[in-house]
């Protein structure tokens, strides 16, 4: 049985913040139900990297795990009516619309308190519901962008890098899942529903924390330097650095220890502060020239008998083959009904008494309509005479 049993949470987000916390739930226990229009989810048949998939594309398949899907077309009077059935027994609601959308379609939290007052409402947004760029659309690359994120690393003077991941949606998608987790304690304890609510915003600058109190509090500005060092808060030698047959990172080693690993006498005798703060470039150049004369794993292992923080650089092909990975047993593994054989990233928690668990793969739209309006009380006629009318679908891809 797992920790969240028993809750039923709605879930009507889309993309990737709002289905990945939806997911989180559902990973720990709670029936998940993803509310999406009978035609699914726009992101079931946008390609992900290129990647279609048999019918649901992967990102979707990673992003929506442990869920029932019912279709439903909310714009309808009968939409909405199986809407505030559903709600009525549910404990956390999750949306991402854009301003405006959930009052037109009548799930805005006044109205959904309204038919359940214990409701666990999270509003998840780009910028906030309200304010000068409440408007704007709330897209990953633009708010790592506007968070200053993209200018803590690189090369001075060279245009700003992006992570490489959608790192806004995933900080977000945490936010909102510790949120909803929060305030389902908060009515354990009292009877009281609430309103939560997310910004993608705030949440990447909460993030950076450690780094805009630097800047906050310290004086100190962002200054990239010319060569590609990691982070503009730390001092060098930190980054990744060539080999002779591919790339290792290296993070903050005493230069003694250093000077040691690499057959580099030069290094012992540099000033940490000198050198890894005013002479950050020079230090780098140098710290580069004597590391690639090393093959990678000679290089590591050097720096390994000297206690050196440092690692390989890695693909996803080198991540999935990992034996500490396979340890961890991070990926899980499933079929799907239409897409295959699925391997995807599991839930990163670890219960002693109640673990997570993987229940069911990604649905099809609507796969679950039928039990699901059932179990709110809709006679099998009823729901027949629903997806004659076209308000729901049932089961397909």
């Amino acid at each position: 049985m797992g920790i969240l049993d028993g809750y039923t949470v709605l879930d009507c987000s889309i993309a990737m913040a709002g289905p990945f916390a939806a997911q989180r739930l559902g990973d720990l226990g709670a029936d998940v139900i993803k509310v999406e229009p009978t035609t699914g989810e726009w992101q079931r048949h946008a390609p992900a990297g290129g990647i279609t998939g048999n019918k649901i594309n992967v990102s979707f398949l990673s992003l929506n795990r442990n869920k029932r899907s019912l279709a439903v077309d909310l714009k309808s009077e009968s939409g909405r009516e199986v809407m505030r059935r559903l709600v009525a027994q549910a404990d956390v609601f999750i949306q991402n619309y854009r301003p405006g959308v959930a009052s037109r379609l009548g799930v805005d939290y006044d109205s959904l308190a309204a038919i359940n007052p214990k409701l666990v409402y999270v509003s998840m947004s780009g910028y906030g519901e309200d304010g000068p760029y409440a408007r704007r659309p709330g897209q990953d690359l633009l708010l790592q962008a506007m968070s200053g994120a993209m200018l803590s690393a690189g090369r001075k003077g060279e245009p700003p890098q992006a992570a490489g991941q959608y790192l806004v949606d995933a900080i977000t998608a945490y936010t909102a899942f510790e949120g909803a987790l929060a305030a389902l304690l908060h009515r354990e304890r009292t009877g009281e529903g609430q309103k939560v609510e997310v910004n993608m915003l705030d949440a990447i600058t909460t993030l950076q924390m450690q780094e805009i109190s630097v800047f906050t509090v310290g004086g100190k500005p962002q200054e990239r330097s010319a060569e590609p060092h990691a982070h503009v808060y730390i001092r060098a030698p930190y980054g990744t650095f060539k080999t002779t047959d591919g790339y290792i990172a290296l993070a903050m080693p005493q230069f003694p220890a250093l000077a040691r690993a690499l057959d580099a006498p030069e290094l012992a005798d540099l000033d940490e502060d000198q050198a890894g703060w005013d002479d950050r470039d020079a230090t780098f150049a140098q710290v580069r020239t004597a590391i690639e004369k090393f093959s990678t794993q000679d290089c590591l292992s050097r720096l390994d008998a000297e206690g050196i923080w440092a690692g390989p650089v890695y693909g996803y092909a080198d991540l999935v083959a990992d034996p500490q990975i396979a340890h961890n047993g991070t990926f899980i593994d499933y079929d799907h009904p239409t897409e295959g054989h699925v391997k995807t990233p599991g839930f990163p928690i670890r219960f002693s008494r109640s673990p997570a668990e993987l229940r069911c793969g990604a649905p099809l739209t609507g796969e679950h309509t039928d039990e699901v309006l059932q179990a709110v009380g809709f006679t099998q006629e009823e729901i027949e005479t629903l997806a004659a009318d076209g308000v729901v679908a049932r089961g397909t891809a």
